[in-house]
């Protein structure tokens, strides 16, 4: 049949699970190690138990051969695989079964050595605790013999141990002097660790022992001596001379080899990173000789100050344009010159990541950072600073103490994050000695910049040179006005101008002057509004125009800006220490150029015009001077506020100083006061004398007119509402109102001010209509002009009581030609 056929064919072709090639089917074969493997999986073991089921000629026979289904083989090739698996779980068991009985085995062994165990631990427990009531039961005289033993027995120790030590120092020595050798401190050496250490201590005492055994050696120059093989020369020489050697010199350089064999390991250990032997090499050289040796070796061959060595020689950077920023006063300071910053940014960085080197490469970490410390203050930031102050010194005396405030603030900030970040103690803060170095460097960078008297010096003269250079064209023109061919010059006083020509004559030296940087002179000449120096020196060319010569409170404030900068610096760099002192030299340079050169010839050259004004009687005064009094007492009260909120507030701590200072102020403001009031007291003086020169062209028959009122003609005035000298005296009284109005701050001053001009120009027409006759048209017109005045009073800042005095007087003098007799005896 071709079934059977296909099914024979099929058996023939089993897989290798099968035992042969036999028609009759096999059991497939498997084992333990089958399912024990990590790879298996049961999908794959029954597809191949199903695979293997059917015969290869049943795979790859026809078609409808292939579509009929034959479950024999796999019933058969699955009953025994199932067969074939209860084999194996049988042995399973079996073995499951020996290996429980060797686990109880096992527990029961374990439990018996529990058991003997605490058996043991029991029995040296009593012990212990019978020992410990022997003790407790022995007298104090027992105890005290036992400790005595034991310090005895100590004691016994440390004299063997120092007797060996002895004892082979001794044979160190002999073996130096005798022949010459250290093959025994050589073997300790090359022991390494430990024997390094001792090696390093018995040389120290071998050193000693050779200074009181052997001190001709150490009398010798350069290992030469007088002696001959030790022995004087002078001998017989036919004595027998016993060979010495010098010992301080083989000892000597024993020490020079054991230091450079360690600095050698030290360095290659610092190059691997080993800081266990970096530490082992440091405590050596230390015991050795106070480890000035690793340390210097640690420090010179840092390559931070490798680096920096090569770049020692670099130009101070920074465009011309931050130089020129840093030199101009009115332009606030750059900052930090950039290649300073960034060796400071440096030193930030590699002194806190090199902290933790030192602390885990040297017992004495303290020490270590000290030194390493004081290089880099004394080396590379000490260097670098001083070009760069150099530099800006070339510059401009401002552009250098401005450099200097920059770099101290820097460096100050670079102390206190090092102390914050605590270095060798890190996270916590740095210890003391190591705060008192970082002040100690800090304090020696700047101390040859404040030594004495040279910083408020420098700060002076930059202060006069910028005061000089911005006030040198109003120096030029009111010394030009002051030469002019006037009438009142022979009232100048002396002082004033000796005083501008001396200001002006130091200005134009200074700028000739050699050592003045040519940064700096262009830097004077434009705040000075000068091209260049040698208009400076030819002052006759130099041109002026009325505005250099006017006060303005815009050059004040720029005055006191700088005067503030320099002593907000001064604070910051001197600490406080000459405060009172510095403070009371700045003042006086501030009243010498901003009260008695800038304020004070203003306010003269205004007086000398008011002066000159008084006796003016054919033409209109020229009040022209009014309007400066408005900078001048704007700029006086700039310049009070200032010195009493700023200067004597400094100044307080010294009471002497501070006193002195206030006198000197106190005179210099009664100085300007007095000048103020003088131009206003001239000013009353002028209105009132042209006032006065006014009522003098009043017309007799003003007041006498005809009287038909019915007439026409000039003399009818019957009709005006004020005479013309009336209109004249008005017009010009009330040009002057505004005029004093934008001068004087409105208060007691200007009221004070116009009160006086009332009285006056009520003294003035009281003694005016005195001198008329009038008539009864002419006391309505002496009525109109008296309403004219009330009204030009009354727009005035009088005061409501003074005015209404004043008003009062006026109406019952117009009352006095207007009422009748009869009626005037009744008022």
């Amino acid at each position: 049949m071709p079934g059977t056929m296909s099914s024979a064919s099929s058996i023939s072709q089993q897989p290798s699970v099968y035992s042969g090639r036999s028609v009759f089917h096999q059991a497939p074969t498997f084992s333990l190690e089958t399912f024990s493997n990590r790879d298996f999986i049961v999908k794959d073991f029954v597809e191949s138990l199903s695979d293997n089921a059917v015969p290869p000629n049943r795979r790859s026979g026809p078609a409808s051969q292939a579509n009929a289904f034959d479950p024999k083989p796999f019933i058969r090739t699955f009953e025994h695989a199932l067969n074939r698996m209860a084999e194996l779980s049988g042995d399973l068991e079996q073995r499951e079964n020996e290996l429980s009985a060797a686990v109880r085995r096992a527990e029961a062994q374990h439990a018996s050595t529990l058991q003997t165990s605490d058996r043991k631990l029991e029995q040296i427990r009593q012990s212990f605790n019978g020992l410990d009531s022997q003790l407790d039961g022995v007298d104090s005289n027992s105890v005290n013999a036992v400790v005595k033993i034991g310090q005895r027995l100590e004691e016994l120790d440390r004299q063997r141990t120092k007797a060996e030590d002895t004892r082979f120092l001794i044979q160190c020595w002999l073996e130096v002097s005798q022949r010459g050798e250290l093959f025994l401190l050589e073997d300790i050496r090359r022991q390494g660790g430990d024997g390094k250490v001792r090696c390093a201590n018995l040389a120290r005492q071998l050193i000693r022992i050779s200074q009181s055994l052997d001190p001709e050696s150490w009398k010798q120059d350069n290992g030469s001596s007088k002696h001959v093989n030790g022995v004087n020369a002078s001998h017989d020489a036919s004595k027998p001379q016993q060979r010495r050697h010098n010992t301080r010199e083989l000892i000597e350089k024993f020490s020079e080899t054991l230091e450079k064999d360690l600095l050698k390991s030290f360095d290659e250990f610092y190059r691997r990173e080993n800081f266990d032997g970096m530490r082992d090499c440091a405590k050596v050289l230390h015991d050795f000789n106070g480890g000035a040796s690793v340390i210097g070796a640690f420090v010179n061959q840092h390559q931070f100050f490798i680096d920096r060595s090569q770049l020692i020689t670099e130009e101070v950077g920074g465009d011309a344009e931050t130089w020129e920023r840093l030199a101009d006063p009115d332009a606030e300071p750059p900052g930090v010159e950039p290649s300073l910053q960034s060796l400071i940014d440096e030193v930030r960085i590699v002194v806190q990541e090199e902290s933790a080197i030192i602390k885990r490469a040297f017992p004495y970490a303290e020490q270590v950072m000290a030194k390493f410390l004081q290089r880099i203050f004394q080396q590379s930031i000490q260097q670098r600073l001083e070009m760069v102050l150099e530099k800006a010194n070339t510059i401009s005396s401002l552009a250098f103490l401005r450099s200097l405030q920059a770099a101290q603030s820097a460096l100050s900030t670079l102390t206190d994050d090092l102390k914050m970040h605590g270095l060798t103690e890190a996270p916590e803060p740095v210890s003391p000695q190591i705060t008192l170095v970082l002040d100690q460097q800090f304090d020696d960078l700047f101390v040859p910049y404040f030594a004495g008297s040279s910083y408020i010096e420098r700060e002076k003269r930059n202060l006069e040179e910028l005061y000089s250079s911005l006030l040198f064209k109003f120096t030029i023109f009111h010394s030009r006005r002051r030469k002019a061919p006037t009438t009142f010059m022979k009232s100048l006083a002396k002082s004033g101008s000796e005083m501008l020509a001396s200001a002006r004559d130091a200005y134009v030296e200074r700028l000739d002057s050699s050592d003045l940087a040519p940064a700096q002179k262009a830097m004077l000449l434009r705040v000075a509004g000068l091209k260049d120096a040698e208009n400076a020196k030819a002052q006759t060319e130099i041109e002026v125009s009325d505005e250099d010569g006017v006060l303005s409170t815009i050059t004040a404030k720029r005055m006191l800006k700088w005067l503030a900068e320099a002593i907000g610096r001064g604070l910051e760099l001197s600490g406080g220490n000459e405060t009172a002192k510095d403070v009371s030299a700045l003042l006086q340079i501030l009243i010498a150029n901003m009260s008695e050169i800038y304020l004070e010839t203003a306010l003269d050259a205004a007086n000398d015009l008011a002066a000159s004004q008084e006796n003016n009687t054919k033409n209109e005064p020229d009040l022209s001077y009014v309007p400066t009094l408005k900078p001048a007492i704007t700029t006086m009260h700039l310049l009070s506020t200032f010195i009493h909120t700023v200067l004597l507030s400094l100044a307080a701590p010294n009471i002497s100083i501070r006193k002195s200072m206030a006198r000197s102020v106190d005179q210099t403001m009664e100085t300007l006061e007095n000048k103020v009031n003088g131009i206003l007291q001239h000013s009353i003086d002028v209105i009132l004398n042209w006032t006065s020169k006014l009522l003098s062209t009043q017309k007799k028959t003003d007041f006498r007119p005809r009287e038909d009122p019915s007439s026409s003609g000039p003399g009818n005035y019957l009709e005006l509402l004020q005479t013309p000298t009336c209109q004249s005296v008005y017009t010009f009284l009330s040009r002057l109102h505004p005029l004093f109005l934008t001068a004087i701050t409105p208060g007691p001053n200007l009221t004070s001010f116009f009160q006086e001009i009332a009285l006056g120009l009520r003294a003035l027409l009281f003694q005016h209509f005195q001198k008329f006759q009038v008539n009864a048209a002419g006391g309505i017109m002496v009525t109109k002009d008296l309403t004219k005045y009330i009204e030009l009073l009354r727009s005035w800042e009088l005061g409501d009581e003074f005015e209404a005095g004043v008003v009062e007087a006026l109406t019952e003098i117009g009352h006095l030609f207007v009422v009748g007799p009869e009626a005037l005896r009744e008022r």
